[in-house]
């Protein structure tokens, strides 16, 4: 027992990385770095958007390679990248709002569960990024939605089944308006609530959790290889500080994993999301289709694996967006910290 109590004493503790919260963000710096930085990540990940797009709105499933090769072969690469510019003047007023809720959510939620709560620290952070999720996914779709419906019909235009309506971002913008009204631009805003509000809540609660536990594993790892090599045991107190190599990987991994689960969750509402937004009203009158109707028509056209076209595209977007967007928001954040000297 004496040994065993021993090598616990001389196990090394990890030194996990501080959470940066928002009252310690440099505001202006924040988004101006964040506008940036996401832009870049949205121009890596268009592509497999489009292509995601193309096949949850095409009448028989085609794979992912076959689908890339028909839009190149005869649209041009340029088409994978049909209704960025209008994606993207989009996505900067809505991720900063996305942002914006999130940090101060998490800030304000975490500090009510650990202080008036009394809940433990790790559940208090679960909840609290749970809730920032739900928030900030719920704030951003008012931005988002229209954004959404617009860049989906420039994206779907010059394919076999659709042909060219809009010239651009602004022709679509009022073509839409003119034929369906406000409404035409918030079409499928429920939906996509029901769809992302969860899938964000999730993510984000699972990120915390993974998060905790592939550090777990890490320390796990370091202790033993401790025991087993006294020689690389450090000093002062055995504590082990990760390099931001090991930071951002641990980071990285935990957000595939929760991106990843959370793709194939959320596929079938998302596909009827895509369907409602990017289907013309005045095909089947200025209401447009329902949710029920566009159920219907997927099941039939395919079964209900209809519902999951497109799902490669899909969780591959959204593990490498998860892991990206990730690493590339805490490296934002630790940019962004007023006072550098918190991090070490």
């Amino acid at each position: 027992m004496d040994l065993d109590a021993a090598e616990e004493e001389s196990a090394p503790e990890v030194h996990v990385p501080a959470e940066i919260d928002w009252k310690m963000l440099d505001k202006s710096k924040f988004f101006f770095l964040g506008a940036a930085l996401f832009s870049g990540v949205s121009a890596t990940l268009y592509p497999a958007v489009v292509l995601k797009t193309r096949q949850q709105v095409a009448q028989c499933h085609v794979s992912c390679i076959k689908t890339a090769f028909s839009v190149i072969r005869g649209e041009g690469f340029r088409a994978l990248y049909r209704g960025f510019g209008t994606s993207l003047m989009g996505t900067i007023p809505a991720r900063a709002l996305y942002m914006a809720t999130l940090e101060v959510t998490k800030s304000n939620v975490g500090t009510t569960a650990t202080v008036r709560l009394g809940l433990a620290e790790p559940t208090a952070a679960t909840i609290a990024n749970a809730a920032a999720g739900l928030s900030a996914a719920m704030a951003a779709q008012l931005v988002w939605t229209p954004v959404d419906v617009v860049s989906q019909r420039l994206m779907v235009q010059g394919g076999p089944d659709s042909p060219r309506q809009y010239t651009n971002g602004i022709d679509a913008f009022r073509k839409i308006l003119r034929n369906d009204g406000p409404r035409g631009l918030y079409r499928g805003f429920g939906i996509s609530i029901l769809t992302y509000a969860p899938s964000n809540a999730v993510w984000w609660a699972s990120y915390s959790v993974t998060q905790r536990l592939v550090w777990g594993g890490i320390g796990y790892y370091l202790c033993k290889k401790c025991v087993d090599d006294r020689s690389e045991t450090t000093s002062a107190g055995h504590e082990m500080r990760p390099d931001w190599k090991t930071v951002m990987a641990v980071q990285g991994v935990s957000a595939a994993m929760a991106g990843g689960m959370s793709a194939l969750v959320t596929m079938p509402l998302d596909t009827i999301k895509t369907r409602l937004q990017v289907l013309e009203g005045d095909e089947n009158g200025r209401r447009g289709p329902t949710v029920m109707q566009t159920v219907r028509n997927l099941v039939k056209e395919g079964g209900w694996m209809a519902c999951y076209r497109g799902l490669g595209p899909r969780w591959a977007s959204m593990s490498v967006s998860a892991t990206t967007m990730i690493t590339t928001y805490e490296f934002l954040k630790r940019l962004s910290t007023k006072n550098q000297e918190v991090l070490t």
